[in-house]
């Protein structure tokens, strides 16, 4: 869902003005190179990116395609390169696996070396396919392992992008990670300006919505 970036810095206001303490919070003419209003909009792209990053699966929707193109290599695994905005993948499967991926390894995870192991029953396969995104030559790649034979196709693959202001000041957001952005998003606005108990309160608050 598309939320308007002045709607989100009001309830951002909204949600440090209900949880501030009895203190008075900084005021406006206070702050020397920017004003609180333009430091909480400069806020929201950033929380908008960390709550996508940690919600999980079931709280997330949109999405974009990828995988158009497969290049294939030995023992049926293979590989696509990643769009340009890739933040996090909701989820891959080829045709003939039984199961989609939701969650991939890295390069660094000790369960990536095991996919290139000369024994079949260590590697991911069509009952318990892996995919691992990794950095290539070419860009940054998703990695699949593997397929029964090079004749499979991509049945699902969708990804959230990396957040973005649009030409009409609007922002997507899942819907039910909103509160949590706004929460996170008043908190770094709270660390900004030197507010550090209250910035980890709404941190917390933030955390708390993602489940």
């Amino acid at each position: 869902m598309v939320y308007k970036i002045l709607h989100i810095a009001r309830d951002v206001r909204i949600a440090i003005d209900e949880n501030k303490t009895s203190e008075q919070l900084i005021a406006d003419e206070d702050i020397d190179t920017l004003s609180l209003n333009d430091i909480v909009r400069s806020k929201i792209v950033e929380a908008v990116r960390r709550v996508v990053t940690e919600a999980p699966t079931h709280l997330l929707d949109g999405g974009q395609p990828f995988g158009d193109a497969i290049f294939w290599r030995s023992k049926c695994s293979g590989w696509t390169l990643l769009p340009e905005d890739f933040m996090r993948l909701l989820i891959f499967k080829m045709s003939d696996w039984e199961r989609p991926v939701y969650e991939p390894i890295t390069a660094a995870d000790p369960q990536y070396q095991l996919q290139f192991s000369r024994y079949k029953g260590l590697r991911g396969n069509p009952q318990k396919p892996v995919v691992a995104i990794v950095s290539r030559a070419e860009g940054r790649a998703l990695e699949l392992f593997s397929c029964k034979d090079a004749t499979a196709t991509v049945e699902q693959a969708v990804y959230i992008p990396l957040p973005r202001v649009d030409c009409d000041g609007g922002i997507e957001i899942p819907e039910r990670c909103y509160m949590s952005v706004v929460y996170q998003a008043a908190s770094l606005v709270l660390a900004t300006i030197g507010q550090g108990d209250l910035s980890s309160m709404m941190s917390d608050l933030s955390k708390q919505l993602l489940v």
